[in-house]
């Protein structure tokens, strides 16, 4: 067999591989439990070889999950130890700094055995509806107020459950049903991972991933390379100020880019919050990673080889590199901002290549529903996830209510509802709020909840974008604020645990993406159909100096 169809022949093996963790997300998905699991797809899936080394991606997942997770299966592999890995096994983690950056997120890896012989790992993440503690918000001071930690331990134990392990799970978490059914969602979407591998080995004869897995990461590293060699190179750098908890938050970033690779550096960025919205580096860099990704090798497969020239530092115990036990329950909020940072850096190397900047920041909204005095009914927490508008691309405007960059989809109201006691009266685009440009920002949402007769809740904010909007580029202008109140017109904070009382209605104005490009720049014809559709008013034409009598 020449080297031609040999290559051909690998690239089948590796297609076929990739559609195998596929399958293993799907699984997850069909027999998930909580919500952010089944309708949003808040996961991650994967393959590993004997080193730890990912492989292969599941498409279905988010970029914080997978990358962070491409790191975390060399840790079970030494905290379990190579000599106390047996078939049958099932490992399982939430530690933020050997995990996925916070204690709802739920990291299961199991060994893969092929003819009784361990030939590679299966690996998989999911975000729980509950892991006790102060519940899913920032107000926390310490991780161990957060919830139940589980270190790097095994779930099953030679095909035997850890009936100690899930004791004490319930008797620690508020939705023990939920959560216990997702550890075990996890375990089986990566037995099925396994069960596909094995038939993948046994129909093109092999006996272990040695010889695909080279052909991967080889032909991974050499593209990417290829990639950084004709990129500008040199540093460039960038700053974005964010609205923190108390305090407004600063994060910067220089960006090196050399023919060997890239190095973002977050040397500038604040200090750790007292709060929970510190960021465990492994998530920061998940996401750094990302952002580079996406403009300068969007086409090249995601796993180990493809991550290795892309190197991240920042200052130890900065926010974007908080240290145990720094309180990091919502590392998302500030870790969805740090592909807006490094794109903003790579904008200066590659102008007219990147986006402006968007909300980013998932408004992730948990909700504990009680029922008021003399209601019998029983209680739920409600995780919904919403996204704001997108910032405007260089030839296009930018997506409306759209999760960039995590990329997780918007929970349908019917199944928010079908979770607890709460009505979503209203879901709809928010009229204006895409920042103006030659392209014109996405927009953000109007969200109005209460909760069902005979009820009340509080919810846990996790906000971001009420003071610092989304800015726009090369002329154009930022997106709307986001905003928080009740349906009185009480202001409420972006961030924390708070109440809304029986009858009243929790309104949030998610914050739109920034414009891009002048806005005198936009043809009439798009201002006309903006203003048609409600997306702009009649005021914000006039921005364009093509004002509605054309509309």
């Amino acid at each position: 067999m020449n080297q031609s169809m040999i290559d051909i022949h690998m690239q089948v093996m590796w297609n076929r591989l990739i559609s195998v963790v596929e399958e293993q997300a799907q699984t997850l998905i069909r027999t998930a439990f909580s919500t952010s699991v089944r309708e949003a797809g808040d996961l991650s899936a994967g393959v590993f070889d004997l080193e730890g080394r990912m492989l292969a991606q599941a498409v279905t997942g988010t970029p914080g999950h997978v990358n962070a997770m491409a790191e975390s299966v060399a840790h079970f592999i030494r905290d379990i130890g190579p000599e106390n890995i047996f078939e049958g096994d099932v490992y399982i983690t939430n530690d933020p700094w050997k995990g996925t950056g916070h204690l709802h997120d739920i990291t299961v890896v199991t060994p893969s055995f092929h003819h009784g012989k361990l030939v590679g790992y299966f690996a998989s993440t999911a975000h729980v509806v509950d892991v006790g503690g102060r519940g899913f918000g920032p107000d926390a001071r310490e991780v161990y107020e957060e919830g139940l930690f589980i270190p790097i331990m095994k779930f099953f134990d030679r095909g035997q459950l850890d009936r100690t392990l899930i004791n004490i799970v319930k008797n620690n978490v508020r939705e023990s049903d939920k959560v216990v059914g997702d550890f075990h969602a996890l375990a089986a979407c990566n037995e099925t991972g396994h069960r596909r591998l094995v038939d993948m080995l046994t129909e093109f004869n092999l006996d272990d991933l040695s010889m695909i897995g080279g052909f991967i990461l080889k032909h991974s590293r050499e593209a990417t390379l290829e990639r950084l060699r004709n990129l500008p190179h040199g540093s460039w750098s960038y700053s974005l100020d964010l609205d923190g908890y108390d305090e407004p938050v600063h994060l910067a970033a220089r960006l090196s880019i050399g023919g060997d690779g890239v190095v973002v550096d977050f040397d500038g960025t604040s200090g750790m919050s007292r709060f929970g919205i510190n960021v465990p580096l492994v998530y920061a860099k998940a996401y750094a990673c990302y952002g580079i990704k996406c403009v300068v090798a969007p086409d090249i497969p995601n796993n180990a080889a493809s991550l290795a020239p892309f190197d991240v530092v920042a200052p130890e115990g900065c926010i974007l590199n908080a240290k145990r036990p720094a309180p990091v329950a919502v590392r998302h909020v500030l870790g969805h901002f740090v592909p807006d940072l490094v794109l903003g850096a790579l904008h200066q190397a590659l102008p007219g290549q990147v986006p402006a900047e968007g909300a980013s920041a998932l408004w992730n909204l948990h909700m504990s529903v009680r029922p008021l005095p003399g209601n019998d009914a029983k209680g739920a927490e409600i995780l919904m996830f919403n996204s704001g508008g997108s910032g405007a691309r260089t030839a296009l405007d930018g997506l409306n209510a759209t999760a960039f960059p995590s990329g997780v989809h918007t929970m349908p109201i019917e199944a928010t509802e079908n979770v607890g006691p709460v009505i979503v009266w209203r879901k709809e685009l928010r009229d204006g709020s895409g920042g103006a440009g030659a392209q014109r920002g996405g927009l953000g949402q109007m969200i109005e909840i209460e909760a069902a007769e005979g009820f009340s809740f509080r919810f846990s904010a996790m906000f971001d974008r009420i003071d610092h909007p989304a800015r726009g580029r090369d002329g154009g202008l930022e997106g709307a604020p986001g905003g928080v109140a009740l349906d009185d017109g009480t202001t409420l904070k972006g961030k924390g645990l708070q109440f809304v009382p029986e009858g009243r209605r929790l309104v949030l104005s998610l914050p739109g993406g920034g414009g891009y490009g002048d806005p005198a720049g936009r043809s009439a014809e798009a201002v006309s159909h903006d203003v048609r559709h409600g997306y702009i008013t009649e005021e914000q034409a006039a921005l364009y100096g093509k004002a509605g009598g054309e509309a």
